[in-house]
């Protein structure tokens, strides 16, 4: 096991071969988000993005629980402190600021982000878990939008990543009604990639991360960052990166290795050159 640094026990991190692991860390509260974390995010992020013998990140919580998102009891002690306050325009800017520093930063991130639940993912825990490029869950891990059930819209790219998932009406719906989504539920409706049992999910979770961490990772990221470009741009600029890609990808290491293991029908190994 390797260092990852974080800065707080509220994120505490690790690096087991060539997945790192990030994991919530508040289980009183249900692995509510702090500012404590947002910071560990930014700290910890850095590290993964820089070093090239991580090739996946695994993001999960600990105590049975991945998110619970905002913290409602620091909302209330919020609304009752007679205190000074961030004006609106600050508090735009703050929260703008720690949202980029983890939902786009794991879009952005040049590796697979796997968001692994074990168990409930709640509002703003629910959108980080969105923001990863593939979420498994366990079979009790139950997911809820929460927000309208607090009088709020939502935040971490909730109302960018769910429409792409589940479509505009269903999102709306989600978001709206919010209600209880099981783990079989989110999976049959396309925000869940995999359900695992209980007792063997943290198990399955990794063999799941180094299978992905076993590929190419020049390929993988190029990869990543042609499926997200469709987001954004028209099918003819897509296919123009998507040829610039895949012209780079074959004059890699990894693809002569690749194509020479599957003549000689074995399993290849990738130097990530």
């Amino acid at each position: 096991m390797g260092e990852l640094r974080t800065g707080t026990d509220h994120l505490i991190g690790h690096i087991d071969g060539d997945v790192a692991v990030l994991s919530f860390n508040r289980p009183d509260r249900r692995n509510a988000l702090s500012e404590e974390i947002y910071l560990g995010f930014a700290t910890a992020l850095e590290q993964v993005r820089d070093d090239a013998d991580i090739r996946v990140l695994m993001v999960t919580g600990e105590g049975g629980a991945f998110c619970a998102g905002g913290d409602v009891k620091g909302f209330v002690a919020d609304h009752a402190d007679a205190g000074p306050r961030r004006s609106t325009e600050e508090a735009i800017t703050h929260l703008t600021t720690i949202q980029k520093g983890v939902s786009l930063a794991f879009r952005s991130l040049p590796k697979p982000v796997v968001a692994a639940l074990p168990g409930a993912a709640a509002g703003a825990g629910l959108s980080i878990a969105l923001a990863a490029d593939i979420r498994l869950a366990a079979r009790s891990a139950v997911l809820v939008t929460a927000f309208s059930t607090i009088g709020a819209s939502g935040d971490f790219g909730t109302s960018w990543f769910l429409p792409r998932l589940v479509g505009e009406a269903k999102a709306k719906e989600l978001m709206w009604m919010s209600p209880r989504l099981d783990a079989a539920e989110a999976e049959r409706l396309g925000i869940v990639n995999h359900v695992y049992d209980d007792a063997t999910f943290a198990d399955d979770a990794m063999a799941f991360c180094r299978a992905l961490a076993a590929r190419a990772p020049i390929a993988m990221r190029y990869i990543k960052e042609n499926i997200q470009r469709g987001d954004d741009v028209p099918l003819a600029e897509a296919l123009e990166g998507e040829a610039a890609a895949m012209v780079r990808t074959m004059a890699t290491r990894d693809h002569r290795e690749a194509s020479l293991a599957f003549v000689e029908k074995r399993p290849p190994t990738f130097s990530g050159q």
